[in-house]
């Protein structure tokens, strides 16, 4: 038998249109963050999407239908209650959640910030509000360094974020102070769906948030799903970027993190082309028995992380070219027993009023060498995905 791959590139927020229940989470309907961003732009150059289909989709300014696409494309709804990275992803792999998890627009309960103060002996607490990152470390930088508290904030979305300066604290020590977080949520049942460690330095005065040494801390998923029967079945499930995060390593057997798109997209390539690392990336107990089937599984974070959350639609409009040229010369490297997904976990609008995600509909794009070309329509599950990799798979 031949090898069977799954590729799956998750365009991270790149919603298309708000879903009818978007008032419930705060959204307006006019949340639209492709389409938007195609508008605030004029129109984006990306060949490769149009060639697949997306443009065919819905009218996005600028990205063309096409009479001839090379791939299927359609639309997905998401069935699960939440509007957010954990969320999205969880359903892409199979796993739909019915109880949203927990936010805390008022900050966290004080009961929750003793613990977390006595048990990292960090002295104190900073922030403990919604707040938008780049904001609040400019805010309390000062605060911080005079104290050397960590800043505690979260968002509308289901985060514990813990900020500092990595050349006041160590860079292992917020990475420990997460996993105690994490754990003190977990055993008091507050439905978080992540910790995020937040590293910042002072570059040229300024306070400075390190991409490539976040982590997320996610609750574990409480239900296997399609990486899990891959692993199970003793073949490789790799993550890209923040995958093995959101999935708190579960069902993954080898897994790199990224610092941006371009290094996420560059790790694909190499991943396609059997070119990386392995041995470094492996999981200690992953058993390697299967070489005929395989996911690669990509997270692009850039678009929703350094863009949407920071309303600059341009910056957007950038990163999805950028994919684009990428996808240029990935196309090629997917052969027959190859299926490519790309598709996207939630919206976050940067054209819109509030910085956090948007309740949206999100695209799928399919590709393998010979498919039939096809116009999906929507279809209702981020998890048709999962069972699409399913049986191309087994």
């Amino acid at each position: 038998m031949s090898k069977k791959r799954a590729i799956i590139i998750v365009i991270d927020s790149m919603g298309i249109g708000a879903l009818p229940d978007c008032a419930e989470f705060g959204d307006v309907p006019e949340c639209n963050t492709l389409k938007n961003v195609c508008a605030f732009n004029k129109g984006l150059d990306v060949p490769a999407l149009e060639a697949l289909g997306l443009g065919n989709i819905q009218d996005f300014e600028g990205i063309e239908k096409t009479s001839t696409p090379i791939g299927q494309y359609g639309t997905l709804q998401e069935k699960s209650k939440g509007k957010d990275t954990t969320t999205g992803h969880w359903e892409i792999a199979g796993l739909v959640s019915e109880k949203p998890f927990a936010t805390f627009p008022n900050g966290f309960p004080q009961e929750l910030l003793d613990k977390f103060i006595t048990e990292t002996n960090c002295g104190g607490v900073l922030a403990n509000c919604p707040a938008s990152g780049t904001a609040i470390i400019e805010k309390l930088n000062d605060e911080h360094h005079k104290t050397k508290y960590p800043i505690v904030y979260t968002s509308a979305d289901s985060v514990f974020q813990i900020a500092l300066d990595t050349d006041l604290i160590p860079l292992e020590v917020l990475y420990k102070w997460c996993e105690i977080a994490r754990k003190l949520l977990d055993d008091g049942n507050y439905n978080v769906a992540r910790v995020i460690a937040r590293p910042y330095k002072i570059i040229d005065g300024k306070p400075t948030r390190i991409s490539k040494d976040r982590r997320d801390y996610s609750m574990a998923p409480p239900k296997k799903t399609i990486l899990d029967k891959v692993k199970d079945s003793g073949a490789k499930v790799i993550g890209i970027g923040k995958i093995e995060d959101i999935f708190s390593k579960a069902g993954i057997t080898h897994a790199i993190h990224t610092g941006s798109n371009k290094e996420g997209l560059e790790l694909t390539i190499k991943a396609l082309k059997e070119e990386l690392p392995l041995a470094e990336m492996k999981y200690p107990e992953a058993n390697i028995i299967n070489e005929n089937r395989e996911i690669i599984f990509t997270n692009l974070v850039d678009t929703d992380m350094l863009f949407g959350h920071r309303n600059d639609a341009q910056g957007y409009g950038k990163a999805i070219e950028e994919i684009d040229s990428y996808l240029e010369e990935i196309l090629p490297l997917i052969n027959e027993n190859d299926l490519l997904i790309i598709t996207a976990d939630h919206g976050c609008d940067p054209t819109v009023e509030g910085t956090d995600h948007t309740r949206e509909y999100v695209p799928v794009l399919y590709y393998s060498k010979n498919i039939e070309p096809k116009d999906l329509g929507l279809t209702l599950g981020f998890d048709s995905i999962a069972k699409r990799i399913d049986e191309w798979l087994f």
